[in-house]
């Protein structure tokens, strides 16, 4: 929601105010319902207590894939760009689209194109959305190009739901353990000190461990949260600095386990938008360079980088696919195929369909994995605690 300055004139005389709306064309519409004819209007300028400090994309993938397959089924309709525009802000339910849309419909009346005008907002319109608008304004198909950005957008989401539901798991368990270590520790340990110092005579080691850990944890348990903060503030400075996150994307790619999925989730999602791209008649290089920016991974982008500078020279994009750890032979196989045969777009959607199977079965079998584990790890974790505890008490218990 922006804020405006303007000054005019209603039935009193001369107006100045300031008026919240998403756009320009909101707050002269509802300044025209006031009653008041409007001279000048300016957007006065966000400032850090106003400024909506949102990272990534604002929009929820799912809001904007129910978009696209309202606005292709109203194109579809016959309704204009223009009005199906319209219609879509008011009855978002995402703020972030709705100001955009309301932008967008701005623009349109001005008489851009659409693929001009959500090209101003690129946070929520990515290049693999404008080019693609771009390639069906000009074959008159814009409405089947919605259709099929609607379809990979949603398995796209599908599959890193997937993925995100796998590493949660671990994540919760993993903080519900600390918690519970922290709680034992700093509430339940310490009642039992003075008993263990009125038995005298050596207590066993992990009692002793227990009690320094406990004690260690009392004094300075803000130290634990100060680490746990500096990890996530480090991990997100990494992530949003390209030259550290081709190290971070590395790291996540051979871990054991999860390297595996990671990799699936990555390859599927730089295949189905290539394909996407391919049949939308975009330009193989240009295609390559807009896959580079939405791959989301710097490993994989790297390499894109050097396929499509392999191109550029004459030569096969599959040759520094060949040579990288990240690209399994299928894909670098069905790749070359595909370029021989001149069904790159169909072989790719292939691959990509395969992809995302793997990771829907390699999610699967990881939750099937990680849950007992992680509770034998909580357990033995809380186990050793009791166990330091109750072993000096049989003792005592022995010696009455």
């Amino acid at each position: 929601m922006a804020r405006f300055k303007y000054s005019g004139r209603d039935r009193r005389g001369k107006k100045q105010g300031t008026i919240n709306a998403a756009s320009r064309r909101e707050a002269m519409v509802k300044l025209k319902e006031d009653g008041v004819r409007v001279i000048e209007m300016t957007e006065i300028p966000e400032t850090l207590m106003t400024k909506d400090l949102s990272f990534g994309n604002p929009v929820k993938l799912q809001h904007f894939v129910i978009y696209l397959r309202q606005f292709a089924t109203l194109i579809k309709a016959g309704v204009t760009v223009v009005d199906a525009t319209g219609i879509l802000a008011a009855q978002t339910e995402s703020k972030g689209l709705k100001k955009a849309l309301l932008a967008v419909e701005q623009d349109l009346r001005e008489g851009n194109p659409y693929s001009e005008a959500v090209s101003k907002h690129k946070k929520i319109f990515n290049s693999m959305f404008i080019n693609m608008v771009k390639a069906g304004e000009v074959s008159g198909n814009i409405d089947e190009t919605l259709e099929k950005l609607a379809d990979d957008f949603e398995k796209q989401h599908d599959t890193r739901q997937k993925v995100v539901s796998a590493l949660t798991y671990p994540a919760v368990i993993g903080l519900i353990a600390i918690g519970a270590v922290i709680f034992l520790l700093t509430s339940v340990v310490p009642t039992f000190v003075n008993m263990f110092a009125d038995l005298g005579g050596e207590l066993p080691r992990i009692t002793k461990f227990v009690l320094a850990a406990s004690e260690f944890t009392q004094n300075f348990w803000w130290l634990i949260f100060l680490i746990i903060l500096c990890c996530v503030l480090s991990i997100f400075y990494i992530n949003t600095n390209k030259k550290t996150k081709y190290y971070l994307d590395y790291f996540l790619l051979r871990m054991p386990v999860f390297g595996k999925m990671l990799q699936k989730a990555a390859l599927a999602r730089m295949m189905r938008t290539l394909s996407s791209l391919f049949s939308s008649s975009v330009p193989i290089l240009q295609a390559m360079s807009i896959v580079e920016k939405v791959v989301e991974n710097e490993v994989i982008a790297k390499v894109i980088i050097e396929s499509r500078n392999s191109l550029e020279k004459g030569r096969s994009m599959t040759e520094p696919m060949v040579i990288h750890w990240a690209f399994p032979p299928l894909v670098t196989q069905m790749i070359s195929i595909g370029e021989g045969t001149g069904a790159l777009d169909a072989m790719l959607s292939k691959i990509a369909e395969f992809y995302e199977k793997e990771v829907e079965q390699s999610t699967d079998r990881l939750k099937s994995l990680i849950e007992p584990i992680m509770i034998v790890i909580l357990a033995g974790i809380v186990g050793v605690i009791v166990m330091a505890i109750m072993v000096p008490m049989f003792e005592m218990f022995n010696q009455i």
